[in-house]
């Protein structure tokens, strides 16, 4: 439990930081930090989908 984000830890931390992970969180990220409002990990794995997309259309040539 050292290592997992929860609230207890996030109360030490700033308040204009964004809490970034590449997803799955098991055991890395409590599911009660999923409400802060710092929490971006479920938008950055959105953004994440859309470059891909680019980046696949972009190596096949796609216009």
């Amino acid at each position: 439990d050292t290592y997992i984000l929860d609230k207890q830890k996030l109360k030490h931390a700033k308040k204009d930081m964004y809490i970034l992970h590449p997803l799955p969180r098991v055991n890395e990220i409590s599911v009660e930090v999923d409400n802060d409002p710092r929490a971006a990990y479920f938008k950055q794995a959105e953004f994440g989908v859309y470059v891909r997309m680019a980046l696949i259309l972009t190596l096949l040539e796609v216009k």
